[in-house]
């Protein structure tokens, strides 16, 4: 039998959603709560799904997961495979079966919410009559996240992911970016600099030429990064203001701000982000 906490007063068997933008911090949240409840996580960015591109899909390391298990992550070998929201929607209610038969909680975290809306509003609403659901939406300040999501792509060419990217997607007899992980900010940006890479000669295209489109590359995936996290907020908004999903809006701007100078924002953090989500989880779960 499940826990009581884990089950709403109506018989329906309770659900985390952590809804935000990229880079808005929901999977180090999603791990901090999976250390103080007996939860798993089930990753609902659509492009997180495929195995490989880990820098450039922003996936968190196993050492960053808290041995915590993890469900939908890394689980398509063909990069072209086409995970549409109906795979999407039965790979979900499958692993919803397992994490509540054995009484955790599932956490579902990621950024595709045109498949969690698929989700939830389903046609026949069967999810909303099994599953009690709790939404915290990560909210940050939009010109605030713009500046930290600069610094994460500069972060991600240091870490590796322009060789990650060439290694791993680059196809000079493909530039079919439509489909797949081959859709995922930084893959189609840098097709042309690989393109004049594999068809370099000497006398034909000289090194600040090459150094000018790898730039216009790593500022196009900035400005397509800026336009996902305008749109993934728009579709937010319409959750709540046009569908009525209740939402719990945690404002983290200040934690962002603190990050941007170079302070220590663990505190901030802390304060602002963890200690308000644990305890809208504890009335949740009334654990």
């Amino acid at each position: 039998m499940a826990p009581s906490w884990s089950v709403s007063s109506l018989g329906k068997k309770k659900v985390l959603f952590i809804m935000g933008t990229t880079g808005s911090g929901k999977s180090k949240l999603s791990i901090n709560l999976g250390t103080q409840f007996p939860c798993e996580i089930i990753n609902s960015d659509k492009i997180q799904v495929y195995r490989g591109l880990d820098i450039v899909t922003n996936k968190m390391a196993p050492s960053q997961q808290g041995d915590i298990p993890h469900h939908l992550l890394s689980i398509i070998d063909d990069p072209d495979y086409d995970f549409t929201a109906n795979e999407f929607c039965k790979n979900v209610h499958d692993a919803l079966e397992l994490i509540t038969e054995k009484g955790n909680i599932p956490i579902i975290v990621g950024g595709s919410n045109s498949y969690i809306e698929a989700l939830v509003n389903d046609p026949k609403g069967e999810f909303q009559s099994k599953y009690d659901c709790c939404f915290i939406w990560l909210d940050v300040s939009l010109p605030v996240l713009y500046d930290y999501l600069d610094i994460r792509v500069d972060e991600m060419v240091d870490a590796g992911v322009v060789d990650e990217i060439r290694r791993e997607a680059y196809d000079p007899k493909n530039s079919d970016y439509s489909r797949g992980v081959r859709r995922a900010i930084g893959v189609p940006e840098l097709h042309y600099y690989f393109h004049i890479l594999q068809n370099d000669s000497s006398d034909d295209v000289d090194e600040a030429y090459k150094t000018r489109v790898f730039l216009h590359a790593i500022d196009t995936m900035k400005i397509n990064t800026h336009k996902l996290a305008k749109n993934q907020v728009t579709k937010i908004k319409r959750m709540v203001n046009e569908l009525g999903w209740k939402m719990t809006r945690i404002d983290s701007t200040q934690v962002f701000e603190a990050v941007l100078r170079g302070e220590d924002y663990n505190h901030l953090y802390q304060e602002i982000v963890l200690k308000p989500s644990v305890e809208v989880v504890r009335r949740f779960l009334d654990y």
